[in-house]
């Protein structure tokens, strides 16, 4: 899990990134705003981050996210099609939080959490 490296988050729990990830709160732990952003349907990456995440599937998110939807009570995650277009919104947003593969780190992101790989 990485931030923008300005953001004054240092370290998450999995259960912060939990809350965060499947609309439970909209701010990071010390108050600050969070725009979770998630990789496109059908990936690699997001089926194994929401496996290791919350040990479900992409249907059954996609299915939890609808419920959440039709109900008005949250927004999913923002979609982005590549882990490349992730790096470069969260190098721009000191907001952000997403889950890259650890070589598309750079220097602009900051790792606050690290899902042990499957």
């Amino acid at each position: 899990m990485v931030v923008h490296k300005d953001n004054g988050i240092e370290q998450l729990t999995k259960a912060q990134v939990v809350d965060i990830f499947m609309g439970r709160y909209i701010t990071f732990p010390n108050g600050q705003k969070a725009k979770a952003y998630d990789l496109a349907p059908k990936s690699n990456d997001k089926a194994q981050f929401y496996k290791l995440l919350v040990n479900r599937s992409e249907a059954q998110i996609n299915a939890y996210w609808a419920r959440l939807l039709f109900s008005g009570r949250s927004s999913p995650p923002v979609t982005v099609d590549s882990p490349e277009r992730l790096v470069e919104a969260l190098a721009q947003s000191p907001q952000g939080i997403a889950y890259i593969p650890s070589h598309y780190m750079t220097d602009k992101l900051k790792v606050v959490y690290r899902f042990e790989a499957l």
